[in-house]
């Protein structure tokens, strides 16, 4: 199965290069450090290193937890992190500087992952969430660097696509099944996991609840805070294409003209280079709209209706400033972005039906009373015109999220248990 796989793989090169070439005219990041693709390093090398894989942004920060822990109790290894996105590499490098290494991951061929081992010479591979690579784990296996999942989860939507051909099946229960071990978020993935072919699965809990705030973006959102003149503060947080339109048009929908003077609307996309395909949208509107790019912390926003969050690495910012956070990527089929860190920030959380990329931690968050679930766009509206109204409905939702997130911690540990044991720490 995996001859077949890296035969479709070798295939589909010409296209896969065409649209790396294709991102690089939307994000110069993908024009960069394109040898670091095909196993071709410029960083110097390393040796009995841990390697953690964390595909993009998200994973990246939710990897933090963990390789701070790593560095205080093995600080005989050093750390490498690849990536597949430039935001995910800019996230490593603003997160760690030089105290880890970061670098691309090759595409999934075994040449091209053996020269990265050559290089810098892993002793353990850490994978984190959802990535499976089948001639990745392969080339570990041969090289015996053991491989872990970690913070693994697994949705019915993709479970559903591993099983529903034959070949997909069996290519994935063979990558699964060279693993060490699949630490799992919640006893759901584990079990789609095991269903799917894994075999040492157990569960840890997610890591993202570990989530360690930073006090200079706490500080930086109260000072944002303090210069919106009292007004109250509504927050769409990484917002996905295609969202931005409906919930622009049902906050003009739902909230009145006096009601808007007294409301700054934040839009925070997802990805960096949508900034200005949101900015015209929002131009498009009968909304004033100013940028986070262009707004220096202290200056008034009073003279714009909306504040386009065109800024990089300051999330934990934004929530600060806000009174209510709606969580983006779950108004359309894209699975939700992660509502944990609105949670450890002490605000009230609001989130579309599509839910699936974290649906035990949105589970949780409703059933403490930390979140409001909402149909559609115009829902959400709704539910924020009347919490905004209603300060001591923020504060119990407030006080829940606190306490959901306090209970839920101790996955870095769970986790470092397995880490110790495959590098023979007792």
């Amino acid at each position: 199965m995996r001859f077949l796989y890296t035969l479709t793989l070798m295939l589909m090169l010409p296209l896969i290069l065409a649209r790396l070439i294709w991102r690089s005219f939307r994000q110069r990041g993908y024009r960069e450090n394109i040898g670091e693709r095909f196993g071709l390093q410029s960083k110097p090398a390393l040796k009995n290193c841990i390697w953690i894989h964390a595909v993009s942004v998200g994973e990246a920060r939710a990897a933090e937890p963990l390789i701070r822990r790593l560095m205080v109790v093995h600080p005989e290894h050093s750390i490498l992190l690849t990536s597949m996105t430039p935001t995910g590499r800019a996230t490593a490098v603003e997160l760690f500087g030089d105290a880890v290494t970061s670098t691309y991951l090759p595409y999934d061929f075994v040449a091209l992952h053996q020269r990265l081992i050559e290089h810098f010479r892993p002793v353990l591979l850490l994978v984190m969430e959802t990535e499976i690579w089948p001639n990745l784990f392969h080339t570990c296996r041969r090289n015996q660097i053991p491989a872990q999942l970690i913070n693994a989860r697994m949705s019915e939507k993709s479970a559903r696509g591993y099983m529903r051909f034959a070949f997909t099946r069996a290519l994935a229960r063979q990558a699964l099944q060279t693993l060490r071990v699949v630490a799992a978020q919640s006893e759901a993935d584990a079990d789609r996991f095991r269903m799917i072919g894994a075999k040492e699965v157990f569960v840890t809990g997610n890591i993202k609840f570990d989530v360690n705030l930073d006090s200079e973006m706490l500080q930086l959102g109260k000072q944002w805070r303090a210069a919106a003149s009292g007004r109250r503060i509504l927050l769409c947080a990484s917002t996905r294409e295609g969202e931005e339109s409906l919930l622009l048009a049902a906050y003009a929908q739902v909230f009145n003209a006096s009601e808007r003077l007294e409301t700054l609307f934040v839009i925070v996309p997802r990805h960096p280079q949508r900034f200005d395909l949101v900015a015209n949208e929002v131009h498009g509107t009968a909304l004033r709209c100013s940028r986070r790019s262009r707004t220096m912390p202290g200056a008034t926003y009073e003279p714009s209706e909306v504040l386009l969050g065109d800024s990089m690495g300051e999330m934990t910012a934004y929530y600060a400033f806000c009174d209510i956070a709606i969580i983006g990527g779950s108004f359309l089929p894209l699975g939700g972005q992660n509502l944990i860190e609105a949670c450890a920030v002490g605000r009230p959380v609001i989130m579309g039906p599509s839910t699936f990329n974290f649906s035990e931690a949105a589970r949780l968050a409703v059933d403490a009373g930390a979140m409001v679930p909402v149909e559609n766009a115009l829902e959400a509206m709704r539910t924020s015109q009347r919490l905004l109204r209603d300060h001591e409905a923020q504060k119990t939702m407030a006080a829940a999220g606190l306490k959901l997130v306090a209970a839920n911690r101790g996955a870095t540990m769970k986790t470092m248990m397995f880490i110790d044991a495959a590098l023979g720490v007792s």
